[in-house]
């Protein structure tokens, strides 16, 4: 029996998974790119735009599974 934090955490990568797979067959020149560009970027960059998902995201996922 899967608890439902993991089923949770397993939708989320499944919902990743079809979001990036819809980005390189809609558009795999503009994913080419975005990669070359992500590449070019300094690492100080790349963290601060990591860690600031990141807690968007926690914070998207506070609100949505705080009880009303």
């Amino acid at each position: 029996m899967r608890s439902i934090a993991f089923a949770d955490f397993l939708i989320g990568l499944g919902i990743l998974f079809v979001l990036e797979g819809l980005m390189f067959a809609a558009s795999p020149a503009w994913m080419r790119k975005a990669m070359k560009s992500a590449i070019a970027t300094p690492d100080n960059i790349l963290r601060a735009v990591g860690i600031g998902s990141a807690v968007a995201g926690l914070i998207l996922i506070w609100v949505m599974r705080r009880p009303v």
